[in-house]
């Protein structure tokens, strides 16, 4: 994993976008126990970015 350190802080550079595990993306309910799993392997792979924002696919377009 790779990390950048902005402001003192060591961020991975790959992030986990966590908003389409709520209710609000698909409004089809979630299921919490795979959304649970899923952030626990990310974190286990080294991630430290874990993104709620509703608009992390516009914000990557923007690059």
């Amino acid at each position: 994993m790779r990390y950048t350190n902005p402001r003192g802080l060591d961020v991975s550079q790959i992030r986990q976008g966590a908003w389409g595990m709520s209710h609000g993306y698909t409004d089809s309910g979630t299921d919490d126990t795979e959304s649970t799993r899923t952030v626990h392997r990310a974190l286990d792979l080294g991630v430290t970015l874990i993104d709620t924002a509703e608009d992390v696919q516009a914000r990557m377009l923007d690059r």
